[in-house]
Formats: structure tokens, sequence, C-alpha cells
């Protein structure tokens, strides 16, 4: 035994990793939700040791304490926590991916603009609405954009253009699978009702994030949930 205590000492002292190192343990989560995520990719960035996530979500991986664990998944953020000694719970937020519908609404935005050239190459140069210069240097242009019948189409046809776009890009951020994502809600009637109740402005989305409007949703539809078959529910914002 005295001659097994040195070895004993030198081991503590020149091999500290092993004699701190803990089994790192916790659960991942789907963000916004009860549901546990399997197949996440737990790495600990210190000694480059990995793990996955089993299908209910555990997971156990050998980290000190301070060291930086990575998470990862397809089609979710990457999230990086330090381990801090006990059990971590961790959210992974989904990546929201809008890729079809942000080329329909390009594809509408080239054809209005298209339209617009249309009206251009019959002699509508503005829109229906001529710079006041433009009675000094074309007088006929100017009054023609004042009077004619294609500039009174195009300056219909310019503000549905532009409600078009706003109310595409409203489309493409505020649509069913999110809102069934947020809500949890399953029957696509109660969704759509939901979304009759509250749509957000084009103005609004133009300096939300996308963690507002989840904000908003959360918000809107715990009202909707408690106030909606009573009818006549006020707009919260």
């Amino acid at each position: 035994m005295k001659h097994l205590l040195p070895f004993v000492l030198f081991l503590m002292l020149c091999c500290p990793f092993y004699a701190s190192a803990q089994e790192a343990k916790g659960t991942t989560y789907r963000k916004i939700s009860n549901d546990r995520l399997s197949a996440v990719k737990v790495t600990n960035l210190k000694n480059r040791i990995a793990a996955t996530s089993d299908e209910l979500g555990n997971y156990t991986i050998r980290a000190n304490i301070g060291d930086t664990l990575e998470f990862t998944k397809l089609d979710y953020t990457v999230q990086k926590q330090e381990y801090e000694g006990f059990s971590m719970v961790v959210y992974m937020q989904p990546e929201f991916k809008l890729g079809e519908v942000r080329i329909t609404g390009q594809t509408k935005k080239q054809e209005l603009k298209e339209i617009m050239g249309a009206y251009r190459s019959k002699g509508t140069f503005y829109n229906g609405k001529p710079p006041a210069l433009s009675f000094l240097t074309s007088p006929i242009t100017g009054f023609y954009e004042l009077f004619g019948k294609n500039p009174g189409r195009a300056r219909r046809f310019a503000t549905f253009a532009k409600h078009e776009v706003e109310a595409s890009e409203v489309d493409r951020r505020y649509n069913k699978p999110l809102v069934m994502r947020i809500t949890g809600l399953k029957d696509t009637a109660q969704v759509q009702k939901f979304m009759d109740y509250w749509r957000p402005s084009f103005e609004d989305l133009k300096i939300w994030a996308d963690y507002d409007l989840i904000k908003h949703i959360k918000t809107n539809f715990e009202y909707f949930r408690k106030e909606g078959d009573k009818g006549g529910l006020p707009k919260l914002y």
C-alpha cells in the first residue's frame, strides 16, 4: 500500500481530467412545445467528444464544468450552452424555411412590374402622377398624365399592385404552417378562424423579427382561445 500511494498521487496531479470529468446529462426539446427531440448531436467543443440524444431526447456526454456543449440538428438553429454541473434542458429553435412562398411572391412582383411597364410603353410615364416640372419639359405628357384614360387605370393598378405585393409579404411570413406550429392547433378550420381574427399588417412585419411575430401570435391566440366563441372580439396588438 505504501508503494501505491505515490502512484495514486501522481495520477491525481498529472491527470486532472480523469479525476474531475463528469457525465453531463440532459434532455433536448423542440422550442415552444413539449416535444422531445431525438437525434440531436451534442458536441463538447473543448474535448471534441460527441454524443446523440435518444428517442426520448435524453443525452449523456463526458464534460467538465465550464465546457461548452454544442447542439445541432438538421432544420434547427445551432444552440450552445455552458455545462455548470447539473442536468441541462435545451430547447432547439426550428428554422423557418419558406423558400417556395418566397419564389411565388417574387414572381408576382415581377408580373406586376411587367404590367406597369406596359402602361409606360403606352405613354403613361409617371403612373398618373406627373411631377410639376413635366409640364415645363413636355406639356402634352403632363396633361395626358392628368386627364388621359390610361393614367387613371395606371393609378388604380399601381394601388392594386402595392396592396398585392404587401399582402404577399404578409402571407410569406404569416401562414397556416407557422400558426399551427406556434399554437398547436391541428384543425385547419380553427387555424383559419384565428387567422381571420388576427392578421399582422405589412407595416408591423417590416419592423418585427421572427421572435416578435411569434410573441404576437401567442398573445393573440391566448385571448382568442379564451374569448373566441363569444364573437365581436377586439383586436390585440
